[in-house]
């Protein structure tokens, strides 16, 4: 590889972890805090978010090993080849560009949402009614012109895209903290009631949306060839931004469910601005500054799962596991701008499935996330016996203790999805959208083993993997 089919290397500490925490928090604390509350009670809500936020930070330091010692271009990808080879390499990779792409469909759909509190009445144009839901040309406009925008942020190249991520990720802390602090200071616990509803059935809806809503932290080890930071820090800045995430969620909750009562709750349309409104006197300023805040998040996870999709894409293309026009660089921004444009062709949609689309892409996009990263904790206990002399400089200690712990709560997160249990995906939707996932897999595979062949993508993945070993 020359330096004209090269990714920039100039991500620094701030762009690193803007780009992660960003990703991490995006809009979902503003739009969904008020289910996770109804669902599960204020500190079911919390104790969910917890066990998720153990789940992702032991899965997240077997990646911050895994990405300090192979600090390459599409992370998954790299680390399950290494240990499984290359059938389990295409899986785990082809899942979390599911969870990756949910994601960048996920803010599409979010986006004219947020206009529904700003603009009341905007959505304008009737189309047609999807899940009991009134799709106008409007409300989609909106959501398809925002996708647009955000394609185009990430084709022009990977600077642009951490200037824009780190001011918003300022914008939105000052309005989670301004929260935070009112409802501390306005609210009381008897808002806080019911603690804990509908039990363990509650709990569980819950923990299968913490997957979707953490997701993020992964972002760093997709880009690791733009890092331009020793390998040990690559690491460590993953960790402190999963710990990050994890506090905001709780803190989050803890905020709403002490400002809002639980009939406030059912009657709110987006809970988190409404409880930012009554916590400063009723302000709706206050709330619409809320709601900015919220945009920011949109805006930042939008800009970071293109980042981390298009890599998985680009790095999948570069190995002949997909097309290879899809590992093209821009000649000019040196961004995988093809792999972005289809990105952008498979979320641009999703605005037209209705605001009911939000549940169904949390679900089925967690189920792809959950998938990669059980594969990445397997990877990573398996290369610990394989590989013992291979150069890790962040290293964990006590063996492969933390990655049985990541395969076990991955694995039992992951049975959660499944017919039967009381959180399982909705049929049809959901499931219509992971099959449809898997069957594009199985086709996009098979032929690029058919016309590139096996052996070229075990040869380059050696390569790439000798280059840094």
């Amino acid at each position: 590889m020359d330096e004209s089919d090269k990714l920039l290397k100039i991500l620094g500490n701030k762009d690193v972890l803007a780009l992660a925490f960003g990703a991490m928090i995006g809009w979902g604390w503003v739009v969904t805090s008020g289910l996770w509350i109804t669902e599960a009670g204020s500190m079911g809500a919390m104790l969910a978010f917890a066990i998720g936020g153990l789940l992702v930070v032991l899965v997240g330091l077997t990646y911050a090993e895994l990405s300090s010692a192979l600090p390459l271009v599409g992370g998954e990808h790299v680390y399950t080849y290494k240990a499984m080879g290359r059938v389990a390499s295409f899986i785990a990779t082809w899942a979390i560009i599911l969870g990756y792409v949910s994601v960048v469909a996920f803010e599409a759909v979010a986006f004219p949402t947020v206009f529904e509190y700003v603009i009341p009445g905007y959505s304008q144009g009737y189309l047609y009614t999807i899940a009991g839901w009134d799709v106008t040309v409007t409300w989609a406009g909106i959501g398809i012109l925002g996708s647009l925008l955000i394609a185009w942020i990430n084709y022009r190249g990977i600077k642009l895209t951490t200037v824009i991520s780190f001011i918003l990720t300022l914008v939105i802390l000052i309005a989670g903290l301004m929260l935070i602090t009112g409802s501390t200071f306005g609210g009381n616990i008897a808002n806080m009631k019911p603690l804990v509803e509908t039990g363990v059935a509650g709990l569980l809806t819950v923990i299968i949306m913490t997957p979707f809503m953490f997701v993020g932290f992964d972002v760093i080890p997709q880009a690791a060839e733009e890092i331009n930071l020793p390998q040990k820090k690559i690491g460590q800045l993953l960790i402190v931004s999963v710990v990050l995430a994890v506090i905001w969620y709780i803190a989050i909750i803890f905020g709403v469910s002490r400002i809002l009562d639980a009939s406030e709750l059912m009657a709110s349309n987006l809970v988190t601005a409404d409880a930012m409104a009554k916590a400063f006197g009723n302000s709706k300023l206050m709330g619409n500054f809320l709601v900015l805040g919220g945009i920011g998040g949109i805006l930042t996870s939008w800009i970071g799962f293109y980042v981390g999709g298009s890599r998985a894409i680009f790095a999948l293309a570069n190995a002949g596991m997909l097309p290879k026009s899809l590992g093209e660089l821009h000649p000019k921004y040196k961004t995988p701008h093809k792999a972005i444009l289809l990105i952008a062709v498979l979320s641009t949609a999703a605005p037209l499935l209705g605001r009911p689309a939000l549940v169904w892409l949390v679900d089925a996009g967690g189920l792809g996330l959950v998938v990669a990263w059980l594969m990445v904790a397997v990877s990573f206990i398996i290369l610990r016996r394989t590989a013992p002399n291979m150069k890790r400089p962040f290293k964990l200690p006590g063996g492969t203790t933390i990655g049985w712990i990541a395969v076990l709560m991955s694995g039992g997160v992951m049975t959660l999805y499944l017919p039967g249990m009381p959180s399982a995906l909705i049929w049809p939707y959901e499931w219509i959208i992971v099959g449809i996932w898997i069957l594009l897999g199985i086709i996009l595979y098979n032929y690029s083993m058919a016309k590139y062949g096996k052996g070229y993508a075990d040869e380059h993945m050696k390569k790439e993997i000798n280059r840094v070993a």
